[in-house]
């Protein structure tokens, strides 16, 4: 089945492509274990240079870039430049802190020398999602190709225009041939991919079905992986808060990506002291957002990026309804063509129902009242997820409660969830595991090769005191 690059704001085809034959497939990974044996061996300083230069061209062609990525999955172009800039940070970053975050690491024993060194583990494969077509790629790029790693990226079907420009981005700014490829697949030819021996690992952001489906063969195979997938992230807000910034952060949080992020703020949990407010100027809000082509600045939501995602948000909006839920704005997919959804709150969604604890890809928000800060505390952790929170209150008692007590990968107090290069990125339950971004996420892909390096004289002093040999390669006996 051919590969289609359709523009979501009009329903047009694009262009289309065709999958690689397993074979061909074969031939690029092949190529790509034959670059690592070269490429492991460049100097860091080398890599950072080439990295640099990524990052320069991204913000040259800052302009083209993000017309792509609006034209391929429809977000508002602002959004789409701000996705370009953040890349080449990303970029920077680690062409700035590779040499810290890879260093060698001294532990002092009772042998000459002992340390932990960092090294590649070989050919990653990357399954990529389409809601942030580069930032998601660029995300593990930068760190496995700064720490000497290469990868295969297999996008998601409907942005393969932005998997081209990648690629070919990479190979502009000087790394070698084969460093870093795009492959067209299928998503049944995953499984054989991620079955050849030359693929040491692999990293997938996207759907629950997703990784369970590949976390389950990367086990089986004993290939390392890390899953980032959805997420129903809560946005707390208590007596004690700056309630205009609480409500503006919160429209901007439930809109960003037109609503189409796994860290988007999903489930509005208010205090009951402020909640009506909340309530009346949240949707006053949301019916003002500017819904419209992506390609006008102006715009804040654009269309959903495929027609399956209007249907799929539709249904579960009529579902909360039908178990008693109110829509207190929206709830419609949009007249005319184009993949757009109306910004949407709903309210009195049953705890025990199906929508409950489902994620809501899209301009969707769900509101819930909460009695006092132990439930408020309870719903948001009443979910499968656990990958980011928001929550806001001046109150430092109530901070360290959060801190402390909510159960994800990120807590963030007064502000919105967010990536950030210079922070561990990832959940928890089914939300995932591994980190991706920082040292963390650098780290995920490098084997910690334990060295140490002792003289004939502290050897034969070890050999003298068994004690000191690892109580892991001993067994006691009374």
């Amino acid at each position: 089945m051919a590969i289609e690059s359709i523009n979501p704001a009009t329903g047009k085809l694009l262009r289309q492509f065709e999958p690689l034959t397993d074979e061909a497939a074969r031939q690029k990974i092949a190529l790509a274990a034959e670059s690592f044996r070269t490429y492991a061996l460049i100097p860091l300083e080398h890599r950072a240079l080439w990295m640099r230069k990524l990052a320069s061209i991204l913000d040259n062609e800052l302009d083209d870039l993000s017309a792509l990525i609006t034209l391929e999955m429809g977000k508002p172009i602002e959004a789409s430049r701000y996705e370009i800039l953040k890349c080449a940070d990303a970029c920077r970053y680690y062409a700035e802190h590779a040499a810290r975050i890879l260093a060698p690491e001294s532990i002092p024993t009772e042998h000459n020398h002992s340390y932990v060194r960092w090294d590649p583990l070989g050919v990653v494969l990357a399954v990529m999602p389409w809601n942030f077509p580069f930032w998601q790629v660029f995300r593990f790029l930068a760190p496995a190709l700064m720490a000497g790693n290469v990868a295969v990226l297999k996008h998601a079907p409907n942005v393969p225009q932005c998997a081209l420009a990648i690629e070919a981005l990479v190979r502009r700014a000087g790394f070698p041939r084969g460093t870093f490829q795009s492959l067209f697949l299928e998503v049944q030819q995953v499984e054989t991919i991620l079955g050849d021996d030359r693929i040491v690992a692999v990293t997938v952001t996207g759907s629950e079905a997703a990784g369970r489906a590949i976390g389950a063969q990367a086990g089986w195979l004993i290939k390392k992986s890390v899953l980032e997938l959805g997420g129903s992230d809560p946005f707390l807000v208590m007596p004690s808060a700056d309630l205009d910034l609480a409500i503006e952060t919160a429209i901007r949080a439930r809109c960003v990506n037109s609503g189409q992020s796994c860290i988007a703020a999903k489930r509005f949990i208010v205090a009951d002291e402020i909640y009506d407010a909340f309530e009346s100027r949240f949707v006053a809000g949301m019916e003002a957002i500017r819904v419209g082509d992506p390609m006008k600045p102006e715009i804040q939501v654009g269309p959903l990026a495929t027609a399956h995602a209007v249907d799929l948000l539709e249904e579960q909006v009529k579902a909360a309804t039908r178990v008693g839920a109110r829509v207190l704005t929206g709830g419609e997919r949009m007249l005319g063509a184009g993949n757009y959804f109306e910004p949407t709150v709903i309210t009195g969604i049953p705890r025990n129902s199906a929508v409950y604890r489902e994620e809501l890809f899209g301009p969707v928000a769900m509101l819930f009242r909460a009695q006092d800060l132990n439930e408020a505390i309870e719903i948001a952790n009443d979910t499968p997820f656990g990958l980011g929170a928001s929550a806001w209150t001046r109150d430092p008692a109530e901070q360290q409660r959060f801190v402390a007590e909510l159960q994800c990968g990120g807590v963030f107090l007064n502000t919105m969830v967010a990536s950030d290069p210079r922070l561990p990125f990832g959940g928890i339950k089914r939300s995932g595991y591994g980190r991706e971004l920082s040292a963390a996420g650098m780290r995920e892909f490098l084997n910690a090769k334990t060295v140490v390096i002792a003289s004939a004289a502290s050897t034969h002093e070890a050999v003298s005191k068994p004690y000191l040999v690892a109580a892991a390669d001993t067994v006691q006996t009374r």
